[in-house]
């Protein structure tokens, strides 16, 4: 079952080989967040057909706001208490908001940049996030013309 995994690197084949239980456990736990927070994700979205206000996107819009909202009250909660274990962490954060909009992952990212200090590597990723996904959204589109 582990040869199915197996990469040219070493260091991702031992971890895991190393604790398969446990590994196993975060997938489930990843998994079953992100299920549920893809199911959210779909239900808000639809907004997007029951409103329309300057032909915005209102319910992706609604889920990225949302969901960075979630994300850093979940982080928030986190650094300044043990209410959420690591498995709800887990849980909530990877799994539920990562599954809901992965934009709450991005703008999360950059607030620990910001946090970090690192001001000129959260305006470069944020920069080159925005243009290479734009990038990215017209050229495979643009493949679609080829096919």
């Amino acid at each position: 079952m582990v040869d199915i995994f197996r990469f040219e690197k070493k260091e991702f084949v031992f971890f895991l080989i190393k604790d398969q239980k446990q590994n196993m456990k975060q997938l489930l736990i990843v998994g079953l967040g992100g299920f549920l927070g893809t199911i959210a994700r779909y239900l808000v979205s639809r907004i997007n057909l029951m409103e329309n206000f300057l032909s915005l996107p209102l319910g992706t819009l609604t889920v990225n706001v949302t969901g960075s909202f979630l994300i850093g009250f979940l982080t928030g909660l986190a650094s300044k208490s043990e209410i959420l274990s690591a498995d709800m962490r887990l849980f909530l954060m990877a799994g539920f908001c990562g599954g809901f909009t992965t934009f709450s992952s991005f703008t999360n990212e950059n607030l620990q940049l910001i946090q970090n200090g690192q001001f000129l590597s959260a305006a470069v990723y944020i920069g080159i996030s925005l243009f290479l996904g734009f990038v990215a959204v017209f050229l495979g589109y643009a493949v679609t013309n080829l096919l």
